[in-house]
């Protein structure tokens, strides 16, 4: 069974976890997210993927964009599609719509949001942003003026300047009524180097750009937050290692810390209670973590588990 964090009253109030497993997601008196209609940019695999199909399960309007569709992957090379993830949106309680969608061309985005603009009566309540497409543009352990500057600047286009296109047109819809939340996923919730210049940059500018637009949107009653998950069991990370969600711990043997990742639900779920919670404006600007809004809206896990990455990494001395 999907266990959502979606029953009546879970955004903002605790929930006991014996609650929660006695509770039914597909038989709840309501859905926290009932009528709200959600963008999700970069839907098609990992923390995207994850958070689309928990906004559905809270019962919103998802539109599913990316570049992989059915017969057409991206230049990504990987099978998941932004098809399969609007059927997931569907098939737990929501409307998943996919859009193929390539964020760094301007008019396809702007076509986005008209579509959105007709089709939802010109409602708009959440964002996201998990564009990224810079899996191989990273060269780890190389220095910024040894590796190709046509590389870095590639993915400055994908996960950066897609996340400004992005919201200069999402964000007129939710100006327009007064309401709305932009989420911008980003990795790390500090302006510390990530060990690469490149990618550092990329995950810095998500934050910032999240307090920037939370400054500007203030006035208009719209929100804006960064938000990180902590060690990411996504798709690739699993191919990586070579193990399924199943033996997931056997990554372990190879890479230590892996036994302190979260699946792309855990992040999704925060996201979910987040979006729903009536007092998001309070909230505006913040950086956040997954592990943070599982303490604030007792999230658990899709395995039953509570990591908390920032608990592990301060443990094994990250952050000194």
């Amino acid at each position: 069974m999907f266990l959502s964090v979606c029953w009546e009253g879970n955004a903002g109030i605790k929930v006991s976890r014996k609650d929660k497993k006695e509770a039914d997601p597909m038989n709840q008196k309501s859905k926290s997210l009932t009528g709200k209609v959600a963008v999700v940019a970069g839907a098609t695999r990992g923390a995207g993927r994850a958070i689309a199909v928990e906004l559905g399960a809270c019962g919103a309007t998802v539109y599913c964009t990316g570049r992989s569709t059915r017969g057409n992957p991206s230049d990504i090379g990987r099978q998941e599609t932004i098809e399969e993830t609007a059927e997931r949106v569907t098939a737990q309680g929501g409307q998943g719509i996919a859009v193929r969608v390539d964020h760094t061309v301007e008019a396809e985005v702007a076509a986005l949001f008209e579509r959105v603009k007709a089709e939802q009566d010109g409602r708009l309540d959440i964002l996201v942003n998990d564009v990224w497409g810079g899996e191989k543009l990273t060269d780890w352990g190389t220095p910024f003026w040894e590796s190709p500057l046509s590389r870095g600047l590639l993915m400055q286009h994908r996960a950066v300047h897609s996340h400004m296109i992005t919201s200069y047109y999402g964000a007129p819809l939710m100006v327009a009524r007064g309401s709305g939340l932009i989420i911008e996923i980003t990795d790390g919730f500090d302006y510390r180097y990530r060990g690469n210049l490149y990618y550092s940059l990329t995950k810095v500018s998500a934050i910032h750009l999240a307090e920037s637009m939370a400054a500007e949107l203030k006035p208009h009653g719209v929100a804006a937050v960064s938000v990180t998950p902590g060690f990411l069991r996504s798709e690739e990370m699993l191919d990586h290692f070579g193990v399924t969600e199943a033996n997931w711990r056997d990554g372990a043997r190879q890479e230590p810390h892996f036994i302190a990742s979260e699946t792309p639900a855990f992040v999704a779920r925060g996201i979910a209670a987040l979006a729903a919670d009536p007092a998001i404006m309070d909230r505006t600007g913040s950086i956040l973590t997954s592990w943070g809004l599982s303490d604030d809206y007792d999230i658990i896990d899709a395995d039953g588990n509570r990591p908390h990455w920032g608990r592990y990494a301060e443990e094994q001395g990250f952050y000194k």
